[in-house]
């Protein structure tokens, strides 16, 4: 069963964390199990961003988040986020048009 990720977090560098997560597409490359993300800015709450991240499943999700490149990326990007991240983690149980 495909899986979604939410995270949701609040920085005044977005650059930094970018320039992390580029780091963290490198050095995953051919190991990550994610299939895509969706980096979206709250318009409601200023410097609030939440990130969409699919997987295959949710075996997959775990894998990936067990890469110790995402746990050291992860590291350096909650150092610029203020406050604790939220996470959502969601099984896809339908998907289609509108």
């Amino acid at each position: 069963m495909k899986f979604v990720q939410i995270l949701e977090f609040k920085t005044t560098n977005l650059d930094a964390m970018l320039e992390l997560d580029a780091r963290w597409e490198k050095a995953t490359e051919g190991k990550r199990t994610a299939t895509s993300v969706m980096k979206t800015l709250d318009r409601d709450k200023p410097e609030t961003y939440i990130w969409i991240i699919e997987f295959p499943s949710y075996e997959a999700a775990m894998r990936n988040n067990d890469l110790a490149e995402t746990q050291e990326i992860s590291t350096e990007m909650m150092k610029l986020a203020e406050g604790a991240p939220s996470f959502r983690n969601l099984d896809v149980m339908e998907e289609g048009p509108a």
